[in-house]
C-alpha cells in the first residue's frame, strides 16, 4: 500500500506513481470522467487500480474556472459513500480527497482516506492544517493565487518559477510549525497561469526540487494543452501524454491523471530513458 505520513519519513516508491481522479462532480470540465453513481465508482475504481494507479482522488467539488461552490453538507455527501465504499472494497488502495474546505477534510478521514489533497495549500480555510495534524494524514499542498472566487485570474508576476519557490519555502515553514514535515507540493499548473508560465513550470519543474518535497503534476486534458492544440479537452490524451512525460523527465513523483493506462505507459518508458 502507498501511503504516508506528516510524522515518518516518505518512503517513496522507486518509480513516480498515478494518482488517479475520481469526479463526483456533475460539472468537471472533462465530461468522461462524471461518475454519478456507486456501481460506475467502484468500476471505474477497479479499472484504474488494475491499469496501475496507486492513488484514487476523489473530488466532489469542481474547481475548474466559472465553477459554483456548493455547502460542506453537499461536498460531504457526495463524497462520504464512495470513500467507505471503496475503502471497504479496495482496503489496500491509498485514498486522497480533493478538497480545501477543513470539515470534508475531516469527515473524508473518518470515512477512510488517507491524504488530503488541497488546492488553497492552507490559504482558503487554515484550520485544514490542524486537521491534517490531528489525523497524521498525508497531504498535498497546491501553489494558488487569490481567494475561491479569484483563484483563476492571472496576476502580474515576474518570473513563476521565483514565486513557487517563494510561496513553497513560506508554506514549508508555516506547515512545520505544525508538525507536518512530509507532504507533497503542487505547482498548481492551470490556475491563475498564463499558457507560458504552466508550460514554463513544467519546463523548469526540477528547480522546485530546491524544496526538498515530492512533487506532484497535475496536467491531464487542462485548457492550457488543448487550447494551444485549438482541439477539445475529449482529444487531449495525447497532449497531456507528451506534457507528462517531460513532467518526469524533470522530476515528477506523481501524476494527477484522468487516463491511468496512458500514464503507466509513460512512466516505464520514461524509465527506460533516465
Amino acid at each position: 500500500m502507498f501511503n504516508f505520513t506528516h510524522k515518518t519519513p516518505i518512503e517513496w516508491p522507486s518509480e513516480p506513481q498515478i494518482m488517479a481522479i475520481l469526479n463526483l462532480t456533475p460539472d468537471s470540465f472533462f465530461a468522461q470522467s462524471r461518475l454519478d453513481n456507486m456501481q460506475s465508482i467502484l468500476d471505474k475504481t477497479a479499472l484504474f487500480i488494475q491499469e496501475g494507479a496507486s492513488i484514487i482522488d476523489i473530488g466532489g467539488q469542481s474547481t475548474r474556472p466559472g465553477a459554483t461552490m456548493i455547502s460542506v453538507e453537499e461536498e460531504i455527501d457526495r463524497i462520504v459513500p464512495a470513500i467507505k465504499a471503496i475503502s471497504t472494497t479496495y482496503p489496500t488502495i491509498a485514498i486522497s480527497v480533493d478538497t480545501f474546505q477543513s470539515k470534508v477534510a475531516e469527515a473524508a478521514l473518518e470515512a477512510g482516506a488517507t491524504i488530503i489533497n488541497d488546492i488553497s495549500c492552507g490559504t482558503f480555510d487554515p484550520a485544514i492544517l490542524d486537521i491534517v495534524a490531528k489525523y497524521q494524514s498525508g497531504y498535498i499542498g497546491m501553489h494558488i493565487t487569490g481567494n475561491k472566487e479569484s483563484m483563476h485570474i492571472i496576476p502580474e508576476r515576474i518570473n513563476i518559477i521565483t514565486d513557487l519557490i517563494t510561496f513553497f519555502i513560506q508554506k514549508k515553514e508555516q506547515l512545520s510549525s505544525l508538525g507536518i514535515n512530509n507532504w507533497v507540493i503542487d505547482p498548481g499548473f492551470g490556475f491563475g497561469k498564463s499558457i507560458q508560465e504552466n508550460f514554463t513550470l513544467i519546463k523548469e519543474l526540477k528547480q522546485l526540487e530546491i524544496i526538498g518535497l515530492p512533487i506532484l503534476v497535475g496536467v491531464s486534458r487542462k485548457s492550457s494543452i488543448y487550447k494551444t492544440l485549438d482541439i477539445t479537452a475529449d482529444e487531449a490524451l495525447n497532449g497531456t501524454t507528451v506534457v507528462n512525460s517531460i513532467a518526469l523527465l524533470n522530476g515528477a513523483a506523481i501524476l494527477r491523471v484522468h487516463d491511468v493506462k496512458e500514464a503507466k505507459q509513460a512512466i516505464k518508458l520514461m524509465s527506460y530513458l533516465k
